[in-house]
């Protein structure tokens, strides 16, 4: 079951329904990708307005919410929106929910590849460094599309950030050669191996993991968490509005 919200049809599943999906997923042999909105996803999809990126996420066989704050909304409009973020599930995943199986990387530098091949030895791990530019770059997303399609990984982790990882994904379905299931996952392994802080448990349920990293990071995410973000309530205004019409354009 799937609720629309703002643009998205997101799947309603928790975490652990999330986990067992993807691992079966991962032993079949096609070709399949997890999409992990947040505000900045929906921010970014409303801004770029490209249909291409819009079906992209459409496609996408299991459709989560990022973001405690869009779910907030989300219950403020009547929709109980289940959270289930990028870097928990990407860690239930890599800790608990895989058996032994072979993942491939896009993404990161030679020392999270190694930290993670070390603190996940039970793994048989494969990874690519793309250039810069991906998403304005074909050749390059289609250097990712090869090693994907090479690698025949089980599981494929694109921490190459959005609307490229979904991009990429999209293509890579689309050109039919791949198998495996793929996680647009962001900064997931960065925090995982220690890479970059996380934000504490609480900020982290309270909705305030935004404010953390734009402390921790303020030259590169002043633009996207205080000039961009708050344009989602805009959205959120304009997507109830809509709502509101569709629902009285019902026939009686």
């Amino acid at each position: 079951m799937r609720y629309a919200f703002m643009g998205l049809d997101f799947d309603r599943l928790d975490a652990l329904a999330a986990a067992r999906k993807i691992v079966a997923l991962a032993r079949g042999n096609r070709f399949s990708y997890i999409v992990t909105p947040n505000v900045d996803h929906v921010v970014q999809l409303d801004r770029l307005n490209d249909p291409a990126l819009a079906m992209a996420y459409r496609n996408a066989e299991l459709c989560l919410c990022d973001s405690r704050n869009l779910a907030r909304l989300a219950r403020w409009s009547g929709i109980n929106l289940p959270v289930v973020t990028g870097s928990d599930l990407t860690r239930d995943l890599l800790v608990a929910a895989l058996p032994s199986a072979k993942i491939a990387v896009v993404g990161g530098d030679e020392q999270i590849h190694g930290d993670l091949a070390a603190l996940f030895p039970r793994f048989e791990w494969t990874f690519f460094t793309p250039p810069m530019g991906i998403r304005h770059d074909p050749a390059a997303r289609t250097a990712i599309a090869e090693f994907v399609e090479a690698a025949a990984a089980d599981v494929v982790f694109l921490a190459v950030g959005a609307p490229q990882s979904e991009m990429v994904c999209a293509e890579i379905n689309q050109r039919g050669r791949a198998r495996g299931v793929a996680l647009c996952i962001g900064a997931s392994l960065e925090f995982l191996t220690g890479a970059k802080n996380r934000a504490p448990v609480w900020m982290r349920r309270t909705g305030f993991e935004w404010l953390f990293r734009l402390l921790s990071e303020p030259q590169r995410l002043w633009r996207r968490y205080l000039l961009e973000g708050p344009r989602i309530f805009i959205l959120w205004q304009q997507w109830q509005q809509e709502r509101k019409i569709n629902v009285a354009r019902l026939p009686v």
